[in-house]
């Protein structure tokens, strides 16, 4: 686009947000606040899947640990606890596979709640192709900085105001 025209646009989206009685202005309002509502939901939803996990880690250890000292021995217990360490390496290959996302805490949370916002923001009818509309009319410079969000799985974008 040429210079002209970008500064142009972007006088007539400021000229737009300049007028306080906008409709759609109380329409960007209603979609933030059901935004909001869904994104508080995903993160409560994503630490109790963490805080599972953890409760399974924890579980698992105090098993292994049962089982090494007082029932079995490590002679019993060394290749169990090899295959099962195996297995999680393999699920976290797995996980980097399907994502392209280092199998880390953070690119599990991140990855679980994105699909957890899509999922919620279908089940509560949010349109995001009208939010993202009235997001770029209202906050021009927000939106061109994070056009086409990377890495949900295998180059999929996302077009989210943050």
């Amino acid at each position: 686009m040429l210079p002209l025209a970008k500064s142009m646009e972007e006088l007539i989206s400021q000229s737009i947000t300049m007028n306080p009685n906008d409709p759609r202005k109380q329409q960007f309002e209603k979609l933030e606040r059901q935004k909001s509502f869904i994104d508080q939901k995903s993160l409560s939803q994503v630490r109790g899947e963490l805080y599972c996990g953890l409760g399974f880690l924890i579980i698992q250890t105090l098993t292994f640990m049962r089982l090494t000292f007082w029932e079995l021995s490590w002679d019993v217990m060394e290749p169990i606890c090899f295959f099962v360490t195996s297995f999680h390496f393999a699920l976290a290959y797995m996980f980097f596979i399907k994502t392209s996302k280092e199998p880390t805490f953070e690119g599990y949370f991140q990855r679980r709640f994105k699909t957890k916002q899509r999922k919620l923001m279908e089940a509560y009818g949010f349109d995001l192709r009208k939010y993202n509309e009235l997001c770029e009319a209202f906050y021009p410079t927000r939106v061109s900085g994070i056009s086409g969000f990377q890495g949900l799985n295998h180059g999929e974008t996302s077009d989210v105001c943050l």
